[in-house]
């Protein structure tokens, strides 16, 4: 159930970020009283988990891969994100995820392998303009489940930073669900105020797997 009578505080930090977002009700988890409510904490509906990738060529893959933490409830998130590095003071190959506990930011996971994305591609110079803000309204659709029926389609987020450009994208667990991966893209275009003469593109994971996103085929366009 959201709590849409949540005073504004609740749902964003005590300082205001300079990246302004959508005013997100939150969606929760009916739960039995709990520590964190005990201690004034707002549960989200699901747990989730902030990963961090940084490219050593010298690494296995996964070895480069690093659960940084989880939460579970609104201040929980807020705590995380004052307290960590902005995407875009990120060094180049370097990734966060967000996902739901228990899935991990890889296609090989089985709860991601029959999936695809939503993908966003930033030109350089938007890097110190618009990532940071694209990147937090991300995290904010996500944990406020704002996809409707279709928030259990989402497995997360991941935000590239690259030398060439840097992309963003939400993943979700079923690339065949046109009617769920659909009403999920206009969701987030319209989230991040993307205007409808822009377009963006879904890519089904198993396409992706053998190619580069730039030859990829391109799924469903919203």
């Amino acid at each position: 159930m959201p709590f849409p009578s949540s005073p504004r505080h609740v749902l964003f930090p005590p300082h205001p970020t300079p990246f302004p977002s959508h005013h997100i009700q939150f969606r929760t988890h009916p739960l039995p009283i709990t520590s964190s409510e005990i201690l004034g904490k707002h549960p989200l509906q699901n747990r989730w988990a902030l990963w961090f990738f940084k490219n050593d060529k010298s690494k296995m893959w996964q070895a480069n891969l690093r659960l940084v933490t989880k939460f579970s409830t609104v201040e929980d998130f807020w705590a995380l994100y004052s307290h960590i590095q902005l995407a875009s003071k990120l060094t180049a190959g370097c990734d966060y995820s967000l996902f739901k506990d228990g899935i991990e930011p890889m296609w090989e996971d089985s709860q991601n392998k029959r999936g695809g994305r939503w993908l966003i591609t930033l030109a350089k110079q938007q890097r110190h303009t618009e990532l940071d803000r694209f990147w937090l309204d991300t995290l904010l659709c996500l944990i406020g489940e704002m996809f409707d029926e279709y928030s259990d389609e989402v497995c997360g987020a991941v935000i590239n930073i690259r030398t060439k450009g840097d992309k963003i994208a939400i993943w979700t667990r079923e690339a065949e669900n046109e009617e769920g991966v659909t009403h999920i893209g206009r969701v987030y275009k319209e989230y991040l105020g993307l205007s409808q003469k822009v377009a963006i593109g879904y890519q089904a994971h198993a396409d992706t797997a053998t190619k580069s996103s730039s030859l990829a085929k391109t799924k469903f366009v919203v």
